[in-house]
């Protein structure tokens, strides 16, 4: 068995060919862009500067598993997994190893094992991690602030804040760094942003109160919508930030906007905005009604059909307690501009939530950073399950990828960027590319 060719990238070309369903695999130290080789590397530079500890594997589709470990001259195989999995896909890379590995189409478990057991049976070679993410290298490409992931049609990821605030970077398929798209104008930080199905970039510039617009093939955006920031005394209405956005199939935008706790307002509170597009091609915005206050309104996306708005909130208001620790994702029924018949999804215990997207089937996917995790939940609120990430600060995802599989999620502990796959495309890829889901 004697190949210059990595592990990873044999077990991965068999089993995407396979059709092995790629959301059968949890990495909980991050995927890297293994799952995908025309992204491989979404790291900043891709230089490896240090080894990894060796991963933990949580195989099968549902809840999370017993976890497969898999190191050195060691392998053991919990029973739950080897009644309940028939097919494995199977992530896996030792740096430095000359051998590789072949898989049936139809991979039974004996052979996943006997695989397994080859590889943990090479002390000599280094357990390391997939791709070099930029937690590996001298220093990361994006600030803490780094914010707002969205793809294009073309499968370009963009991502704010590179190097500096009031950037934006891109990153094309199959290169290793990413590299300067385009200056916010003087002062404005971009947080949020999304495209429309015609190629739009909208751009949330939570400092300066503005939503800006990047034209399909242009690097300089121009003001789409603006409204004044708030004050004691001041205009009516006003924007706090906004923090982030949600496009539909017409292009509106929803834009999420919080006030967070301060000295002068000790209670955090939130809002959304809706904003159309008039005849003149500029946004025109209003501050959506409901019968529920808010707590800081933050992540946000529409379910498939366009009919209901999901909301992540970054406080605790009073009907989301006890505890006072929890956080709450709530769901809107939209009826022009108002939001109607609130209903709490789902209630966790601690940690925050930040950025949330959903699938082409309704799911929710939503960050909790500082838990270091991805929840996944079902339309109802059900939990289907917790996807473990490298870094511990996700602030932001979204769908990308060939075939909008891939979860890209931006990371502010290390300003890095990582990846896992998925089982459905996202809704926004396939609002861009409906021909493709």
């Amino acid at each position: 068995m004697k190949s210059n060719v990595m592990v990873s990238v044999a077990l991965l070309a068999i089993a995407l060919s396979a059709g092995v369903p790629a959301g059968a695999v949890d990495v909980t130290h991050g995927i890297a862009a293994t799952a995908v080789p025309t992204m491989a590397g979404t790291s900043g530079g891709g230089r490896q500067v240090r080894r990894a500890a060796p991963p933990v594997l949580s195989l099968g589709p549902g809840p999370p598993s017993p976890p497969l470990l898999v190191g050195p001259g060691r392998i053991h195989v919990p029973p739950a997994v080897i009644e309940r999995d028939q097919q494995l896909f199977i992530g896996w890379a030792k740096l430095g190893c000359n051998m590789e590995a072949t898989l049936p189409p139809n991979v039974a478990r004996a052979t996943v094992l006997a695989v397994l057991a080859v590889l943990a049976a090479a002390p000599d070679c280094a357990v390391a991690e997939t791709q070099c993410v930029p937690q590996c290298v001298a220093a990361p490409e994006y600030t803490s602030g780094i914010e707002g992931p969205a793809v294009d049609a073309a499968g370009i990821l963009y991502v704010m804040n590179l190097q500096q605030k009031g950037t934006i970077g891109k990153l094309i398929p199959g290169a290793t760094q990413s590299e300067l798209f385009a200056t916010l104008p003087a002062g404005s930080i971009g947080n949020g942003a999304r495209f429309d199905r015609d190629g739009r970039m909208y751009v949330a510039d939570w400092k300066n109160h503005n939503v800006f617009v990047f034209e399909r093939g242009q690097t300089v955006p121009r003001v789409y919508f603006h409204a004044d920031g708030c004050s004691q005394g001041g205009p009516s209405p006003c924007f706090n930030q906004p923090n982030d956005l949600a496009v539909t199939s017409d292009g509106t935008l929803y834009a999420s906007d919080p006030m967070f706790s301060s000295p002068s307002h000790p209670r955090s509170t939130g809002q959304i905005w809706r904003i159309t597009r008039g005849p003149d091609g500029n946004g025109r915005g209003e501050v959506m009604s409901s019968s529920r206050h808010m707590g800081a309104t933050n992540g946000l996306d529409l379910s498939p059909d366009g009919a209901t708005l999901y909301v992540s909130e970054s406080s605790t208001p009073e009907d989301c307690q006890p505890p006072r620790t929890a956080r709450c994702v709530w769901a809107y029924r939209l009826d022009g501009a108002t939001l109607t018949a609130p209903r709490l999804v789902k209630k966790f215990q601690g940690f925050d939530l930040d950025g949330l997207r959903t699938d082409l089937d309704g799911k929710i996917f939503v960050t909790r950073p500082e838990n270091g995790t991805v929840a996944v939940l079902a339309p109802d609120g059900t939990l289907v399950r917790e996807i473990p990430l490298r870094g511990k600060e996700p602030s932001n995802l979204t769908f990308g990828g060939p075939d909008g599989k891939t979860v890209f999620v931006t990371q502010g502990a290390g300003g890095f960027i990582e990846a896992f796959r998925v089982d459905r495309p996202g809704r926004e890829p396939c609002l861009q590319a409906p021909d493709a889901c």
